[in-house]
């Protein structure tokens, strides 16, 4: 008989990896998950580091979400939201306008979809108020917001848009205010506001073809756990006001507690025009996105002329099952005082993981609310995958970006589930060094 890893070698096409290479590099064939742990079908257990792809806030399998997902199918599975609606899309937008100062939520499935609504929502408003030039967007450098089209086109990493370019209207970059990037003596206050200068500059000279500036708020997460000052978001908001652009932030990676506050955007004290959100709506549990805007960008479709209206859609908008599970998310928040809870278990986890910022190879560790990054010094152009094997060889599901090895664990770890990654961490990076090819003697 075949395996779970080998029936699904044969039948599922899997994302973000060559196939071939799992000829070499078994799947983790997952039986069942709970709490930070995923149990694979021989019973081994894995500590999930990186929460699902930062999708699982409170831990697999969670009894209250749990609950609300079976009182909910008990009521009503599904119906479509137009011209139709229901307690949980009602409840979860009115939940949503209140935490993010936004409101009329707009429903997708994934972070891609918001992503793209946002990006439609910018055009069409100029349009609908007579500036249809104002259709091009701008971004940061390494900015990375999904892999449908649109969202591509404002994606700045290259092996997820190179071969897709013929299909994209691509968009302009200005630099990223990526800490890293400090000349000598520069505190990180003084590379956003280096940053910001660049940005002024390019809206003085493209602000009236420009639709709109996205960004993912402090934390660039596929450029390698970018961190940035919150400076450069203040600066950023009064240049899009003063040369009417829109500020779209991507709170898909960054929202719902990650980087300490619910919402990054709330720790530079600024209101954007949009807000995208999916990941942890759920806690890791359905699939769902949303994006939120400012009463006046709803105003703007505000009408009967369809062509007026904002038409995007799927069958599965609003879907009840998904938005009941983020209520039972947000309602976490309040019962645990998880953002309180976080500080003190950002504070053990950081203490666990000090010997990793202080390893001979690691460069630029860094650390933003529940989020740890350290860029790794080796000659291993394959690390990525060397560690990610060693790690789960180690009980650890983790996937660095490039060299960058990072953690983003789920908001419950226990002090040995605590122990185990740090300690766990650190011995894979070691089994990995020594997988390193000595230099040559030879004379």
């Amino acid at each position: 008989m075949p395996t779970l890893a080998e029936r699904s070698l044969a039948a599922v096409w899997h994302p973000c990896t060559p196939m071939k290479r799992h000829e070499t590099e078994p799947l983790l064939a997952v039986a069942r998950a709970q709490g930070p742990w995923l149990y694979d079908t021989q019973g081994q257990r894995y500590l999930d580091a990186i929460s699902s792809w930062w999708v699982n806030l409170f831990g697999h399998s969670h009894p209250h979400i749990q609950a609300a997902l079976a009182e909910q199918l008990a009521e009503l599975d599904h119906v479509m939201l137009a011209g139709c609606t229901h307690t949980a899309v009602v409840e979860l937008s009115e939940k949503l306008a209140a935490l993010t100062g936004l409101g009329h939520a707009s429903y997708g499935s994934d972070g891609a979809s918001a992503t793209e609504m946002a990006l439609k929502m910018s055009v069409h408003y100029w349009c609908n108020v007579g500036l249809p030039e104002k259709n091009r967007f701008v971004g940061l450098a390494g900015g990375y917001h999904g892999e449908t089209v649109g969202a591509l086109s404002v994606t700045d990493v290259p092996i997820f848009r190179s071969a897709y370019a013929p299909m994209l209207r691509v968009s302009a970059t200005v630099a990223s205010p990526d800490a890293r990037q400090a000349l000598s003596g520069e505190s990180a206050a003084e590379v956003a506001s280096r940053a910001a200068a660049e940005l002024a500059a390019w809206l003085q000279q493209h602000h009236a073809q420009t639709a709109a500036l996205v960004l993912e708020p402090l934390l660039q997460c596929a450029a390698g756990m970018v961190v940035y000052d919150p400076l450069y978001l203040r600066l950023a908001r009064a240049l899009c006001e003063s040369y009417r652009v829109h500020l779209i932030v991507d709170e898909i990676a960054t929202g719902f507690g990650r980087t300490g506050s619910l919402f990054a955007y709330q720790q530079a004290g600024i209101r954007p025009d949009f807000v995208c959100l999916s990941k942890g709506l759920t806690g890791g549990t359905l699939p769902l996105s949303a994006v939120l805007t400012t009463d006046e960008v709803y105003q703007a479709f505000y009408g009967t002329d369809a062509a007026r209206a904002f038409l995007h859609s799927h069958s599965y908008t609003g879907n009840p099952l998904a938005c009941r599970a983020a209520l039972a998310t947000l309602e976490l928040f309040e019962q645990l005082d998880t953002l309180q809870v976080n500080q003190r278990l950002a504070q053990q986890i950081s203490s666990a993981l000090a010997p990793l910022n202080h390893h001979p190879r690691v460069r630029h560790a860094r650390h933003l609310g529940m989020v740890w990054a350290w860029d790794i010094e080796t000659g291993l152009d394959d690390f990525p995958q060397r560690y990610h094997a060693a790690a789960k060889a180690r009980g650890l599901l983790l996937r660095p970006i490039g060299k960058t090895l990072y953690c983003m664990p789920p908001y419950i770890l226990q002090s040995e589930d605590i122990k185990h990654l740090a300690s766990q961490m650190v011995a894979a990076l070691e089994d990995c060094l020594r997988q390193e090819t000595p230099p040559s003697t030879a004379v």
